[in-house]
């Protein structure tokens, strides 16, 4: 039941945000662009195309979405367990000497 409950909350947030940018874009369009530019008018619809336009040219598609969290956590913990305890002991202390050289000595 819980995990009914959170799938509805996450799927009402997504339709609040497609909602608030398709709104937000056709407001800026209609107050900045058709004044500076003397361009047409926008309506919602193709506000929402604009803001989908722009995330396929600006943001890409990533049909991949195993790219992240447990994904490469997994494949990380895989890779140190098949580590000798050498090969652990030479990653931990280059990894050491690397956060001291980006963040100073603090410890």
């Amino acid at each position: 039941m819980k995990w009914i409950l959170r799938g509805l909350g996450i799927f009402a947030i997504v339709v609040m945000a497609f909602f608030l940018f398709g709104y937000a874009t056709m407001y800026l369009w209609n107050w900045l662009i058709v004044y500076l530019f003397h361009l047409p008018a926008i309506d919602f619809k193709m506000a929402i195309g604009l803001v989908l336009l722009s995330k396929i040219l600006f943001g890409g598609i990533k049909m991949n979405h195993s790219g992240g969290g447990w994904g490469k956590r997994k494949m990380w913990k895989a890779k140190w367990e098949s580590m000798s305890e050498d090969d652990r002991n030479k990653f931990q202390t280059e990894f050491a000497e690397r956060c001291k050289m980006k963040w100073g000595n603090k410890g």
